[in-house]
């Protein structure tokens, strides 16, 4: 009986395996990736409408989409008192403006890259919509790319606008007639212009409104721009898939020029200069701090307590003097409960300029909580310390015997540690030949005793005198703690340097202990030299940048070559400045003086320097344009990560040719400038030649 069921068992097991295998097929996999940014089909009213009416507009694309970034990325010309609300609503984009349209007016919603499709962020790269209230749409256009000076960093999102009014203040006193917003790369177009003459700026608008404030970041050109178009015929060649010719397309296009502006981005660097705090960070200092840095030091004239010693304190001050201490070195001060000076200082009156003014300042000990909770706590366990030093002592005047715990106790009492001077090395062990054997001190000194330093150095596995040795000296007022040895270290050698005890005092009259510390310089044969042979019409200077960007050196352009000597073995970047005034710095630019910055060029490549290795490199500064010098791996500005039109073909390139690797990149401005057709490469470097002569 049981064998007549087993066929049906083995049927039922095998419908059951068959439904599992159907309930656990996995999900399809999905198509390509879509690189294909959304597509404008059609607009209510029209793209390039006349007279038109009402405050809405919509758009229509092909796919679902969203605005990303709109607060920085859309801009509406002529700039809005109220911006308009824009709303994105499946595959729609609505516009709904709140100011009341001008009459005869021509205006442009500016998108750059803010609208994308939903499923994949592909960006609609350059959009831009137009319409005019009037009978005549404005055309014109003109575009270029804004770069911050100092260090050709692209400005991403800021605003460019333009003034017909071509009078100094209009800059200052008048919001932009028309906007436009650079996108990631730094580039800018303003579209939707009426031919004319026109100055051009661009302004990281802090304010929002429209006009320039010394405070914030600008750009101007002196020449006036005067847009135009022309219209010109291409041919473009169209192959089959197996590369063989298909079709010439001949096609017209509008140029629109000029379309290769370079605006220079820097700031004044003005601030309001008024005094900002003082305070009494501790007995023996006084801290004054000021809004911005200032060429003139404030003078402070002590008046309680009156009895003082004229040289009563030491300075020390951040560079450009914002920030000052003044260690107190008259013993009368540092005990006093308040200090009150008469303290003359520049500070910036309602004209905008610095005058000198006198003010009186009261400098009294205040603790935080903190601080007087830890002089408690500290207070109490002192007195503990003391009623049990009291308690042995009685016990030791009765004869009572100590253990050795306590007899340590009581010998610390009578003989309590003597306060001493902290002695630390800069530097220690390996330094390298251009280093300078440093020490670092808690306060500031008042006095060292040149016998008791002694520095040797090591010959023939023996420590011998280095005579005479230099006098330990603080570089400058903004390292008064630190002291050096003014020497030039033998490479490859051995330095032993000892301070006797006593030997060093500081201005509260602590004295240090016995000190000795040895150092290593580095073999010539570790370091490279790099010699940069460049041609510049002007002084200049060339920094040695790390991989971040930062300068770790700089040398004087001289005979046309600077010169790095002794580099320790690493990749690093070059950045050169025009140094018109000859002061060793990059200076910045000022508006009403019609001054721009000083230019800066970058060389394009990574330069790797090996130990043992002297570097000869050549640097023509203008054969790379400007926009394109910085080396990407040293430019903090990136353009956003987008998936394009690009991407696909090299996709599908290497889907036909597998083992052809990837392409080299195009220009994703269409390899021809910023919106015309005849992009050179030499654009920057032209333009820049032009401004010189």
């Amino acid at each position: 009986m049981k064998l007549k069921w087993l066929p049906y068992l083995l049927l039922v097991t095998v419908i059951a395996a068959a439904l599992h295998s159907c309930a656990n097929i996995g999900a399809p996999e999905g198509g390509p990736v879509d690189y294909t940014p959304p597509r404008f089909v059609k607009s209510s009213p029209t793209m390039g409408a006349l007279e038109v009416k009402g405050n809405k507009i919509e758009l229509t694309f092909d796919e679902i989409v969203n605005i990303k970034d709109q607060q920085k990325k859309v801009v509406v010309s002529p700039a809005q008192k109220s911006p308009p609300v824009i709303r994105t609503l499946g595959k729609k984009v609505t516009v709904e403006f709140r100011d009341t349209l001008l009459p005869n007016t021509t205006y442009c919603i500016d998108f750059t890259n803010a609208i994308e499709d939903t499923n994949e962020g592909n960006p609609l790269e350059d959009f831009a919509f137009s319409f005019s209230t009037g009978k005549d749409i404005d055309s014109l256009q003109i575009s270029g790319i804004v770069l911050r000076a100092k260090d050709l960093e692209p400005m991403q999102h800021l605003l460019v606008g333009l003034h017909s009014n071509l009078s100094d203040t209009a800059f200052t006193r008048t919001p932009f007639e028309r906007i436009a917003r650079t996108n990631d790369r730094g580039q800018f177009t303003l579209r939707s212009l009426k031919p004319g003459r026109y100055h051009l700026f661009a302004l990281n608008d802090i304010d929002g409104d429209y006009r320039m404030a010394r405070t914030e970041d600008i750009a101007f050109l002196d020449e006036v721009i005067v847009p135009s178009a022309s219209v010109y015929t291409s041919q473009d060649t169209v192959f089959t898939f197996d590369h063989r010719l298909d079709t010439v397309v001949t096609a017209q296009h509008t140029l629109f020029k000029p379309n290769d502006l370079l605006l220079s981005m820097f700031n004044e660097g003005f601030k309001s200069l008024y005094l900002k705090t003082t305070a009494r960070t501790a007995p023996d200092r006084l801290h004054v701090l000021f809004s911005a840095p200032s060429d003139s030091m404030p003078r402070l004239n002590i008046i309680r307590p009156a009895a003082h010693a004229e040289d009563w304190g030491i300075v020390e001050r951040t560079p450009g003097a914002d920030s000052i201490y003044y260690w107190l070195t008259d013993s009368a001060l540092i005990k006093a409960d308040t200090i009150v000076v008469a303290m003359d200082y520049l500070r910036t009156d309602t004209t905008d300029h610095r005058t000198w003014t006198t003010d009186t300042v009261k400098f009294a000990m205040r603790k935080s909580n903190s601080q007087l909770k830890e002089e408690q706590e500290e207070r109490k366990e002192r007195e503990k310390l003391e009623k049990k030093i009291a308690k042995l002592r009685e016990k030791q005047s009765q004869g009572k015997e100590l253990n050795e715990e306590e007899e340590e106790l009581l010998n610390k009492a009578d003989n309590p540690d003597i306060p001493r001077l902290k002695v630390e090395c800069v530097k220690k062990g390996d330094i390298e030949v251009y280093d300078s054997i440093a020490l670092h001190f808690e306060t500031p000194l008042r006095h060292i005793d040149p016998a008791g330093v002694h520095l040797a150095i090591m010959k023939d596995s023996i420590w011998v005198p280095v005579e005479p040795i230099p006098q330990l000296a603080p570089p400058d007022e903004c390292n008064v703690k630190q002291y050096n040895l003014p020497m030039t270290l033998e490479p490859g050698q051995d330095y032993q340097l000892k301070v006797d005890s006593l030997a060093i005092t500081s201005i509260h009259d602590l004295q240090n202990d016995p000190f000795t510390a040895e150092f290593k310089v580095r073999e010539l044969d570790a370091y490279s030299n790099l010699y940069v042979n460049v041609a510049v019409d002007c002084p200049a200077f060339v920094e040695l940048l790390d991989n971040k960007g930062e300068a770790l050196r700089q040398s004087t352009v001289i005979n046309g070559t600077a010169q790095f000597l002794n580099v320790l073995p690493n990749s690093y970047y070059l950045r050169l400045v025009r140094d018109i005034n000859g002061n060793g710095k990059w200076d910045t630019g000022n508006y009403a003086s019609h001054l721009q910055p000083e230019e800066v060029y970058y060389y394009p490549k990574a330069v790797k320097l090996r130990a043992n290795w002297d570097i000869d490199q050549s640097w023509d500064i203008y054969a790379t344009p400007v926009d394109k010098q910085k080396p990407e791996n040293i430019t903090k500005n990136r353009p956003e990560a987008t998936k394009n039109k690009l991407k696909a073909k090299q996709e599908a390139n290497r889907k036909k040719r597998p083992n052809s690797g990837d392409e080299e990149e195009e220009d994703e401005f269409n390899s021809n400038g910023f919106t015309g057709n005849v992009y050179s490469g030499n654009k920057y470097q032209d333009y820049q030649n032009n401004r010189r002569r």
